[in-house]
């Protein structure tokens, strides 16, 4: 099994990229948020996805050369057109702009149209906090999941992303699909040629399947059932509606190149802690993170994904033969 750097592994990234039609900003921006998904384990959102980025950078579904619009129409609003070019680019000038406008206003919103696959939600919350900022993200996928008691995908998956600051630590770090697993697993399962577990997803008649093919042309189950189509309608009105993007039904597949862009849409919400809060606001967080770790057999949300990171920066990312061939052949 191949096994890259991580700088090697952005190299492959942007090298792919750009004999498929995409800008070396765009290439190296999609190559740091791909690679950081990977290093984290989360390979759903990682170099799997490649392939068929290269695939609609070619056939013009994603513009490789897009580069972001960045307005402010209020002083605690950006509003950013990602012009159907590759999300990262949209979120990286939305980031760039997003701290010195909270630190002004005590809060400030981001909101991201014509947008694509935002990949892990929780990395661009993270870089925020890690500035000493509370930040949320939400963000719309094409349709997967039916609303409680339906038969038709009209919500995405949905992540939402949530991150804090803390004081000599990490920051605190949530990022969850809104299905009861990301659809990147099970297009992951699919490269892999294995079975997924039963509950993950319906076929396209409704039934129960452990086919991934069969999962992708469904539905997916909800995490916490009613609970969950709940929270994705919820996204889908931040996300899409409010920042004049696609609704899921109405967007194309991040999976092939057929179709048109997918025209889908994020919301980034960040809090100064410091003017919203009172003196030692980190502290009483970092405090808080500390009792959670302080139970036997408790942890923070993402302290999985941060031991995946220390070992890829030692050790690099294990590929498979297949999957680095199939990116060759992009």
């Amino acid at each position: 099994m191949p096994v890259l750097s991580l700088t090697q592994s952005e190299q492959l990234v942007i090298g792919t990229l750009l004999r498929c039609r995409t800008s070396e900003a765009n290439a190296q921006s999609v190559g740091r948020a791909l690679v950081a998904a990977e290093a984290d384990g989360l390979k759903g959102h990682g170099l799997s996805r490649l392939p068929g980025y290269a695939a609609q950078a070619k056939a013009g579904k994603v513009d490789g050369f897009a580069t972001p619009a960045v307005t402010r129409p209020k002083p605690a609003v950006i509003a950013v057109d990602a012009a159907h070019g590759f999300a990262y680019p949209a979120i990286d000038a939305a980031s760039s702009e997003l701290p010195a406008v909270t630190r002004l206003n005590g809060i400030a919103a981001a909101a991201i149209r014509r947008s694509h696959h935002c990949g892990a939600a929780g990395h661009p919350v993270e870089r925020l906090a890690e500035q000493g900022l509370v930040a949320m993200m939400f963000a719309n996928t094409p349709g997967a999941i039916a609303p409680w008691g339906g038969s038709k995908a009209l919500f995405g998956t949905n992540p939402i992303a949530f991150a804090c600051p803390g004081l000599g630590r990490a920051p605190i770090v949530v990022d969850l699909s809104l299905s009861k697993v990301a659809r990147g697993n099970i297009m992951a399962a699919r490269q892999r040629g294995e079975k997924i577990p039963d509950g993950w997803a319906l076929d396209e008649r409704g039934a129960p399947t452990t086919d991934p093919d069969a999962a992708l042309r469904g539905t997916m189950l909800p995490l916490g059932d009613a609970k969950g189509t709940a929270l994705a309608l919820m996204v889908e009105l931040l996300a899409a509606g409010l920042t004049g993007s696609n609704f899921a039904a109405e967007a194309s597949s991040f999976l092939d190149a057929n179709g048109p862009p997918p025209g889908t849409g994020q919301l980034i919400i960040v809090f100064d802690p410091e003017t919203l809060g009172r003196a030692g606001v980190r502290e009483r967080f970092a405090a808080f993170a500390a009792s959670v770790e302080g139970q036997p057999g408790a942890r923070l949300p993402g302290s999985r994904r941060l031991a995946a990171r220390e070992r890829a920066r030692a050790q690099g990312l294990d590929l498979s033969a297949a999957l680095l061939a199939e990116i060759e052949a992009a």
